[in-house]
């Protein structure tokens, strides 16, 4: 079996097809989690739309992607480039005369460390 059937094969495996319950528990837990301190009705307007949340990612789940190759983008890859062409430049003298600070040819910065 090659490396993509493999592949395919465990993506058919993985398919939810039932409704996701959470639990005011399984609310609280993530919330506690999260570091938030929910009152009774907003854990249960929460627990709805983590409801709602999981339950799309298991109809995105059923989805047959078996004909579908992995890919990291949808859109096609682009790749800006532009010849390497020599041009003339600052002479170093004339960019070390517009350094705030410069000692012996070369830019005095203030030390990083103490």
């Amino acid at each position: 079996m090659s490396r993509r059937d493999a592949s395919r094969e465990r993506r058919k495996c993985v398919r939810y097809n039932w409704r996701v319950a959470l639990t005011r528990e399984e609310v609280e837990h993530i919330a506690h989690l999260a570091l938030l301190n929910l009152t009774a009705d907003e854990a249960a307007r929460y627990r709805e739309q983590l409801e709602a949340v999981l339950e799309y990612a298991a109809r995105l789940q059923a989805v047959d992607t078996s004909s579908i190759h992995p890919t990291t983008s949808v859109l096609a890859p682009l790749s800006v480039t532009r010849a390497d062409e020599p041009r003339a430049s600052l002479a170093p003298e004339e960019v070390l005369r517009q350094a705030p600070d410069r000692a012996r040819g070369m830019f005095r910065v203030p030390p990083v460390f103490d």
